[in-house]
């Protein structure tokens, strides 16, 4: 199956803000769960945010009040908006989707999802 394909990171100061981009067409053609994650070296993979295809999202409390998920169906794009970023945001960004999915809402672990892009990197640094 075809990968998703993140887009848009990039080096920002602390307190600028980041809009990310990943073409998950291929998944959206029926029900689906759809998540951000992110992976800082020497860490593991930690949800960011997640949606569904009828719009319900869920956050991390890392991400609550400064991160917003969304979703364009037309376009096959997921989008994750960043801001307030802080040094501790720094990582590696991955999308992620599930194929088909009925949960009511996402659970924001790695092994929920079957289909991973390979990632695009955030640096928050003054």
């Amino acid at each position: 199956q075809v990968q998703p394909v993140e887009s848009g990171g990039g080096s920002v100061q602390p307190g600028e803000s980041l809009r990310l981009s990943c073409q998950v067409s291929a998944y959206m053609g029926g029900s689906y769960c759809m998540g951000w994650f992110r992976q800082a070296p020497g860490k593991k993979r930690e949800g960011v945010a997640g949606i569904t295809r009828s719009g319900s999202t869920t956050y991390a409390d890392s991400g609550k009040g400064r991160f917003t998920i969304s979703q364009d169906s037309a376009k096959g794009t997921l989008y994750l908006e960043l801001s307030s970023l802080k040094p501790e945001d720094t990582g590696m960004y991955y999308c992620a989707a599930k194929a088909p999915c009925w949960r009511g809402s996402v659970v924001l672990t790695p092994e929920e999802f079957d289909s991973w892009g390979k990632g695009t990197q955030v640096t928050v640094s003054s």
